[in-house]
């Protein structure tokens, strides 16, 4: 059928949606594109004073906005995973002042018999990093096993590469490290009188 049928009888349009072209070489690409331009604006009948009521796109143009839109997914999931370490900090620096408070007679016990307060530093600083490990490898799995399923089932490409795995097993023992250190700061500077004391 002729095109101008197939718009009025089949699309219900008056107007061609999609042209699409190719330029001789890919050097010569952005003066086919000038020239596509050109013409179009000429059978448009738009004046130099007119914007275009069309768009030209090229190949690269396309990649450009994938690149753009990885790009802010990249950001979005940076965040996300931003905060979710932040509330997971907050959630271990809470477990271990809990753990601080219940174990002050056996801190101030350690103090009393010749522990440093780098010992006792050491020892509620290790704790918090294998919390954080701990669940630093169990979010590790649970995202390769979550990958896998959004292959299967969306068949959208996930690349995972052992650096980073890694940086997000080094990401994990640092939170630890970093909100650790207040809890095992604050047992370290208990006074182990008022710890013998403690009931």
């Amino acid at each position: 059928m002729p095109y101008t049928t197939v718009q009025k009888r089949v699309s219900g349009t008056f107007w061609l949606d999609d042209i699409f072209c190719s330029a001789v070489s890919r050097d010569t690409m952005t003066e086919a594109a000038t020239q596509i331009t050109g013409l179009l604006r000429e059978r448009h009948h738009l004046t130099s004073a007119e914007d275009d009521d069309f768009n030209v796109r090229r190949p690269e143009d396309l990649i450009q906005a994938q690149l753009a839109t990885s790009r802010i997914m990249t950001i979005l999931l940076g965040s996300v995973a931003s905060l979710s370490l932040l509330i997971g900090g907050i959630g271990i620096m809470n477990i271990m002042l809990v753990s601080v408070t219940q174990r002050t007679r056996e801190i101030g016990v350690r103090l009393a018999v010749g522990a440093t307060e780098w010992d006792v530093q050491l020892q509620f600083l290790s704790e918090a990093v294998a919390l954080s490990t701990l669940g630093g490898v169990l979010g590790i799995l649970t995202g390769v096993f979550s990958s896998a399923v959004v292959e299967q089932l969306f068949e959208f490409p996930t690349k995972l590469t052992p650096e980073v795995l890694a940086i997000g097993g080094l990401f994990a023992a640092s939170i630890g490290i970093l909100f650790g250190y207040y809890p095992a700061r604050k047992a370290s500077q208990l006074d182990p009188i008022q710890g013998l004391r403690y009931e």
